[in-house]
């Protein structure tokens, strides 16, 4: 055996490693959680890093991942060793392929990260659903429990579908295995030549397809031998399993590391044992120790091989003392006679009959077993748990070990829920508690993009790489994108970690975040004697004056120590902003004690220089800084000589008492990170959620706020239109509804001919800015007294919050300006709109978020939202609050996600939908109406009224809907009347279709993934159907969602995850595209290059009767900008021509026009200069600076060529039937 190597990375970065070493073709798409093996893969070829045999593997991004199936396929056929990686819905988009390549008994290895599928709702987190789903393609699968098993078994999965000629799906649990960190010993490039031969290698390449030697592969077969041919492969399968343990054997000899398809470890004598797979086994595994040490005759089984499915081994491989099993599935079937390893488990021992005594009869593919006549089975019962990496805890194990004891367990039971409807779960001592002494087990809690996780992460790395301890980090993330909750959960430890659950019993706390102190309980996980470290605004004193009364009692109660350092204000002065993550990581090596404190700091400024270096040597300054200066402003807090703490009360919730029930009582418990506790009854059954809820939510994680100065303001309604979460409002109101404002509410004369004598305010939603300062950025106006300052000027949010407070539901409670009678061409009126997308969970200073809260303010009163599966479907509709809401009236978008690929399709059908009740009610109005023989009680100039609404604009439809209110009044009352029955159940019917009378307006929204890639054939078709709907393409030119990877939208010479050396090739122009069927209205817009333009856009959009399309420039995080300048970004997109302006408007061709606008001027200076103001692009110049300097004269060439070009198309003449004459 060779010398051996110990590193501490995740689970995705272990099984990329064996799998780039090990293929020459590797086709990648991004999904969560599995995106970063693709990422890695394509970062170690754009570093050049050969493979195992010296050649660089080739990596190819695919539109989707039923286009990467079939790349791996034809790559496969064509000979290579070929791989992708995959999870969830996209495993589903490769079913059919993986029949196909099963079928032709292909070698190949799918790695995936096992996730939930979609079904009430989505969800990114891991199960084994999506396995379960593919169980009938053919593939083998085969399972790891952990990050040194995923290595491992990447090899071995090799090794065995090489050998075998049947492709493996290996896969591990998503964000449970696959981003755990864990300490692993690395195998060597040696190991893996020795473990796979040669000549395996070369049979899979004399089996390709190839004109030398031309064969004919994929036939179409008649009913005469399809059957026969099905059945040509079974000696394969049969012989697979023998392969595999060969495999783990031959692995042992060369790591020392031996595994078996189903690998028992308990009490020799068990009686009661668990049968599970994946990352579970290890907390069976420690609470089996646990129990074993009080005396309990316990065991585990864990499958390794779950097909094909090896009966005998998987019986034999159990004590014969066992009485009991429970096998526990990570899925649900619903409608099934159980889950598919519990009925696979029943079947193997019913088929066998037997489990003790067996004897072989017959030779190796023939063998049967004899069984013993009177050998009782045991009692097998099954259960579900840890659905989405629901928590698996050594407490749930012990219940159902517990379960078993009983003289009739419970069969189908659930475990780490509470079913209180078809009562299911059994019940869990939380008491219970296997975690050892001897490891350091630390929590901490941060805000999404403050650094925390980042910080976290290089300390797992310190201590698992430079010290003799195992590390582990797992990191939970809530719902959010940036500004998100983060929880980091870390431990060390002499002895190889198996604790797959989260920490209940920590002996250190650290809390990132000032604000979490009265929102969480942060303190129930600390253990006596343990360390408490907060980050606060105030000096030691006053921290603990300002302390909840509740967590003083705990600090006092526990003897914690207790330590404050006012991070915030060290990372400002070093330069850092708001990242507090190297001052916070200090702190914790300089009072947890892992590490001497100056051998601590020592490694983490050689891991800055190391992590930072290739951002300039600034970057890594400023941090280093930050080290230096963090023990002088870290103090030991002497409660004990410090004011006692107050009688102590439960932490406020997070939600008022005037809110809703199913708010206060559900969303609330969610809020509170306490929605593990909520039984099955509490939720929706079919997954439909109030909306209107995000207002409920008061995160409070802004700093600072903006603060609107009415005597500088020139009431231009710019920061109110750019807001991204809705927080900044204005309105207009009688001056005698001030009577009542309090103190602190600001307002002025309104500036608008239109509104003399009236009074205007902009007030801020303090409580749920996320501090962007984007509205300070596009304030025009200037205080001539203080030049720094404009109208509007950040200030801490701490010393404003109650008053704004009050401000804010003073200003709600103003009424709004009547819409029919706003100006919506002028954006300071249009402003006044009420947005019904508020406060939603985008990153501060979204570039998306301002387009669709624009939407919702022009038509959110009739719309109906298709949402793409991404970041728009995730700060949209991801629990526990949602953003788009409703006005007074209960009107507002209906909102729903299908999934990623189908969404251009899934907006369709509503439109489809929508036309033809809207057709059928006007059929029965004009039935009801006209055709009654004179004996309707309908007003003939009501029904004209609504057969002949044009419903052009808001009066309009406002009238329309008055009308509409009236028919179902008569509606109502002839329905009561009428002795009819065949009447009645017409004006019925006419009754629940009437509100289709009313326009609506469908709404198809994603981002760039969806557009440009996976979604692009259906988008395609949806245009081409020539239907009234209004597609937004919210184009932040990569995969913003999954972590920024390359889309056919990424510019150009950008650096992005899946470009890791820059991308290539040129942008998709969309727009153009689309342009070619003539009826479609296109908009290329960008709200921070001219506000107006994207305005008359969108209402030009809408009240197109056919498809629109718009394509809206997004500035995001991923492009490596200050957010803050994001307007700035899109201004210099736009001003150097890398961004056009334009609008095709076919009815303009309709009246001989030509109909495109160029509304963009000619670029103003070089692509160079707006390129390199965002790191995306700038990075490469650093790493490659050749490249860099080839692809942005290309960029340069593209944008000159393609201005040309739209200049033309411009400028052109129509040839209409008369002139052609």
């Amino acid at each position: 055996m060779s010398a051996k190597t110990f590193a501490t990375v995740d689970g995705n970065e272990a099984v990329a490693r064996i799998a780039y070493r090990l293929n020459e073709v590797i086709a990648i798409y991004p999904i969560t959680p599995a995106s970063p093996m693709g990422e890695w893969a394509d970062a170690w070829a754009a570093a050049k890093q050969p493979n195992l045999w010296g050649t660089i593997p080739a990596i190819v991004e695919m539109q989707s991942e039923a286009g990467a199936a079939g790349t791996v396929h034809g790559a496969l056929q064509a000979g290579t060793l070929t791989t992708t990686f995959t999870a969830s819905q996209g495993l589903l988009l490769m079913i059919p392929n993986l029949y196909k390549i099963a079928g032709e008994l292909t070698p190949a290895v799918i790695h995936l990260a096992a996730r939930s599928l979609a079904a009430q709702g989505l969800s990114i987190f891991g199960d084994h659903s999506d396995v379960m789903s593919v169980r009938g393609t053919g593939c083998a699968l085969l399972c790891s429990n952990s990050v040194q098993e995923a290595q491992d078994f990447a090899a071995i999965a090799t090794r065995a579908s090489l050998e075998s000629r049947i492709p493996f799906l290996h896969f591990f649990d998503g964000f449970r295995t696959s981003h755990e960190v864990q300490k692993l010993e690395l195998l060597s490039d040696d190991q893996l030549r020795a473990f796979i031969p040669q000549e395996l290698i070369l049979a899979h390449r004399s089996r390709c397809l190839t004109p030398d030697r031309p064969v004919i592969r994929g036939t179409a077969q008649n009913p005469d031998v399809y059957f026969q041919g099905r059945e040509t492969v079974n000696r394969f399968y049969n012989a697979c399993p023998d392969l595999v343990q060969q495999a783990m054997d031959e692995f042992a000899r060369l790591t020392g590391r031996q595994y078996h398809l189903y690998e028992y470890y308990g009490d020799p004598a068990a009686e009661r044992v668990i049968v599970a797979m994946g990352s579970g086994c290890d907390a069976i595994h420690e609470t089996v120790d646990a129990l074993r040490s009080r005396g309990e005759k316990v065991g585990v089984l864990k499958v390794r091989l779950y097909r094909p499915l090896d009966s005998l081994r998987l019986v034999k491989a159990l004590p014969s003392t066992v009485q009991a099993i429970a096998v526990l599935d990570r899925c649900k079937e619903p409608g099934s006679g159980g889950e598919p390893l519990y009925l696979d488990v029943v079947n193997a021992f019913h088929e066998l009959r037997t489990y003790s005594d067996l004897k072989v009869v017959g030779d190796d593919e023939t063998a049967t077993l004899q069984p013993t006549p009177h050998t009782p089975l045991p009692t097998i019962v099954g259960g579900r748990y840890g659905l989405s990496s629901k928590e698996f805890t050594p407490a749930m194990v012990k219940a159902v070990f517990d379960n078993l004891q009983q003289i009739n367990p419970r069969n189908h039971f659930t475990v780490g829920i509470t079913d209180d409807v078809t009562f299911t779960s059994l019940e869990v001592d939380p008491r219970f508690s296997t975690e050892p002494d001897s490891v350091v087990r630390a929590i901490f809690y941060g805000l999404g993009a403050d650094g925390t996780v980042g910080a976290n992460k290089n300390s797992i790395k310190i201590i698992g790489e430079e010290t003799p301890n195992y590390a582990q980090g797992y990191f939970v993330y809530d719902s959010k994108k940036s500004g998100s909750v983060t929880v980091s959960h870390l431990r060390f430890g002499p002895e190889p970690i198996r604790s797959t659950y989260l920490i209940s019993s920590a002996n250190f706390v650290a809390c990132h975040q000032w604000e979490f102190v009265e929102k969480f309980d942060l303190l129930g996980a600390a253990q006596p004697g343990g360390t408490f470290l907060l980050n606060s605004p105030y000096e030691p004193a006053l921290t603990w004056e300002q302390l909840p009364a509740i967590l003083k009692q705990q600090i006092i109660e526990k003897h914690l120590k207790f330590y404050v350092i006012n991070a915030s204000q060290v990372a400002k002065e070093a330069g850092m902003g708001r990242h507090i993550n190297t001052v916070m990581q200090v702190c914790f090596f300089a009072v947890a004690g892992v590490l001497p404190k100056e051998e601590a700091i020592a490694q983490i400024k050689q891991s800055i220089r190391k992590t930072y270096g290739k951002k300039g040597d600034a970057i890594v300054q400023m941090n280093l800084n930050a080290v230096d200066q963090t023990l002088a402003n870290l103090h030991a807090v002497d409660y004990l000589n410090l004011p006692a703490a107050a009688a102590p009360t439960a932490l406020a919730s997070p939600i008022p008492d005037s809110a809703p029930a199913f708010v206060r009582e559900v969303l609330g418990k969610m809020i509170a990170r306490q929605g593990d506790d909520l039984p099955v009854s509490a939720l929706p059954i079919d997954g439909t959620y109030p909306s209107g809820t995000s207002k409920w939510e008061k995160r409070n994680i802004a700093q600072e706020i903006p603060v609107w100065d009415p005597e500088v303001c020139v009431q231009c309604g710019k920061c109110v239109m750019v807001c991204p979460h809705a927080v900044i409002r204005s309105k207009v109101y009688e001056a005698a509804e001030l009577e009542t404002a309090p103190a602190s509410f600001k307002s002025a004369g309104a500036r608008d001919h239109d509104w003399q004598d009236l009074k205007f305010t902009i007030q801020v939603a303090a409580e749920d800015c996320t501090g962007c300062a984007l509205c300070i950025d596009v304030c025009p106006a200037k205080n001539r007294a203080e030049p720094k300052k404009k109208a509007i000027n950040m200030a801490p949010q701490l010393p404003l919050r109650e008053a704004e407070r009050q401000n804010w539901d003073f200003f709600l409670n103003l009424p709004n300006p009547d819409r029919s009678e706003l100006n919506l061409h002028k954006i300071a009126q249009q402003q006044m709109q009420e947005p019904l997308f508020e406060f939603s969970g985008a990153c501060g200073g979204c570039g998306e978020t301002p387009y669709i809260k624009l939407v919702t303010q022009l038509f959110g009163d009739r719309m109906m939202v298709a949402n793409a599966t991404g970041c728009s479907s995730i700060y949209g509709g991801n629990l526990p609050t949602t953003p788009w809401t409703h006005n007074a009236e209960g009107r507002g978008p209906a909102w729903a996600n299908s999934l990623f690929e189908d969404n251009a399709e899934f907006g369709l059908g509503f439109r489809v939908s929508i036309d033809k009740q809207t057709e059928y009610a006007l059929e029965l109005v004009q039935q009801l109406g006209f055709g009654m023989n004179g004996s309707s009680q309908l007003p003939a100039d009501l029904v004209s009224g609504i057969i002949n609404a044009s419903q052009q604009d808001e009066a309009d439809i406002f009238a329309q809907r008055e009308r509409v209110a009236a028919l179902k009044t008569y509606l109502t009352k002839w329905a009561d009347t009428t002795s009819d029955a065949s009447l009645r159940s017409q004006l019925q019917s006419l009754l629940s279709l009437a509100d289709y009378l009313v326009k609506k307006s469908v709404w198809i929204i994603g981002g760039d993934g969806w557009a440009y890639d996976i979604g692009y054939g259906g988008l395609d078709h949806v245009l081409a159907s020539g239907r009234n709907v209004n597609i937004l393409v919210l184009d932040t030119e990569v995969y913003s969602n999954t972590g920024g990877q390359m889309s056919k939208a990424t510019p150009r010479g950008a650096v992005a995850k899946f470009a890791a050396g820059g991308k290539p090739a040129p942008k998709k122009d969309l727009g153009l595209m689309a342009m070619t069927y003539g009826n479609v209205y296109i908009a290329s817009v960008a709200m921070g290059a001219r506000d107006e333009h994207t305005l008359k856009a969108f209402m030009e959009a809408e009240s197109f009767n056919g498809p629109s399309l718009i394509i809206a420039y997004s500035h995001c995080i991923a492009h490596g900008i200050d957010m803050t300048t994001g307007l700035q970004q899109q201004k210099a997109a736009v001003e150097s021509g890398r961004w056009l302006l334009y609008r095709y408007d076919p009815r303009r061709a309709e009246q001989g026009e030509n109909p495109l606008l160029l509304d963009s001027r000619s670029p103003k200076f070089p692509v160079a200069d707006s390129m390199y103001r965002e790191n995306r692009f700038k990075m490469l110049t650093l790493s490659k600076p050749e490249d860099a300097k080839r692809l942005v004269e290309e960029a340069q060439a593209d944008i000159n060529t393609r201005w040309q070009m739209y200049q033309y198309l411009a400028a052109r003449q129509l040839e209409t039937a008369q002139n052609a004459g």
